[in-house]
């Protein structure tokens, strides 16, 4: 009875042990909204893209353990989970009886990872992961991206290169989670290149986004994409020039001559409809599809007042309506808003 109460004991301080030394690491990633080049910039077109003001927050806790796994938990802008999992270190094997899809991406994410640091999740630690999203999920501002940002930067590797081996894109998402500001990002031969830039037009205060109820596959529209190349040159080269503009634009009826100019063209190339002609053709102002076209978010312009410019596409069905300085993360914006949540 002594010998199994001395077990008893040693059991006990080693769980206290365990709690002492639990640590937490915290890494958070922008998200983003692609203004100009989108599709095109696949391809070296020049764009202007946009941090956001909420992103995604990951945090790592390590405590000791002689059976180590890596356990998992996403939570949505509500704080409720909407995905749990665990894994073993070895092969980053899932434990779950019935992986789900997510569960499946996050497997290929984590093995990528590894193979670009081989020590990553070698010691035998027992980790727990938390995330948490600062926007609704169905909105379409990086909940991927910035995953494999906060994850990169965990595991000490280059996002782009993790991206690239895991779902693809472009770049430009990634090189918003860790912008401070908006960018001009290009995909070269050489690899992504991109520089922080003065936008903040005096404008801005008529710009809004509008959610449009449908979230996009970005993959989907990808590969919708390639399959309409080749793409001219001059395409190209056009999509690049009105970004270079629209970053100049001094007037609101320029920025909106732009935005149309650019609608143009990618409508004509992939043999899309505009949003605006398709669902707001009565509107005053100019209407800029983003990112996938089709759904998620739109930008549009409007000289009159904010309330009426709500009101009109409310009557629409689009009641997630957002002034451009309370979303894009700007000189304009001096407060940082990462743990900030839009409803």
């Amino acid at each position: 009875m002594v010998f199994g109460l001395d077990i008893f004991n040693k059991s006990s301080d080693k769980k206290k042990t365990l709690i002492k030394n639990k640590n937490t690491q915290s890494y958070y990633g922008h998200g983003k909204l692609l203004l100009s080049g989108e599709y095109f910039v696949l391809d070296g077109a020049k764009a202007l893209a946009l941090p956001t003001t909420v992103g995604q927050k990951m945090e790592v806790t390590y405590s000791n353990s002689y059976d180590p796994i890596l356990t998992w938990k996403s939570y949505d802008v509500n704080g409720k989970l909407w995905f749990e999992s665990k894994y073993e270190f070895w092969h980053f094997n899932c434990l779950d009886e019935r992986p789900s899809d997510e569960a499946i991406f996050l497997q290929k994410i984590l093995r990528a990872a590894r193979e670009q640091n081989k020590h990553f999740l070698r010691d035998e630690k027992n980790i727990e992961v938390e995330t948490k999203l600062g926007f609704p999920l169905e909105w379409g501002l990086g909940s991927s991206s910035t995953l494999v940002y906060n994850i990169a930067q965990w595991a000490y590797i280059s996002p782009f290169e993790l991206q690239f081996k895991t779902y693809g894109g472009s770049g430009y998402d990634i090189a918003c989670a860790g912008s401070d500001g908006p960018i001009l990002y290009e995909k070269k031969s050489s690899g992504p290149n991109w520089s922080t830039l003065h936008f903040n037009p005096d404008f801005q205060d008529n710009i809004y986004f509008v959610y449009l109820g449908n979230k996009q596959d970005s993959r989907e529209a990808i590969e919708f994409y390639k399959s309409k190349r080749p793409h001219s040159p001059e395409k190209i080269m056009g999509i690049s020039k009105i970004t270079e503009q629209i970053t100049m634009a001094k007037t609101l009826e320029e920025f909106g001559f732009l935005l149309n100019a650019h609608e143009e063209i990618i409508s004509t190339e992939l043999g899309l409809d505009k949003i605006k002609e398709k669902r707001f053709s009565d509107y005053w102002g100019s209407i800029k599809s983003l990112g996938a076209w089709g759904g998620d978010f739109i930008l549009v312009t409007s000289d009159k007042s904010p309330r009426e410019t709500k009101k009109y596409f409310q009557s629409k069905g689009c009641d997630v309506f957002i002034p451009y300085c309370e979303i894009i993360k700007s000189t304009k914006i001096e407060k940082e808003i990462n743990n900030g949540i839009l409803q």
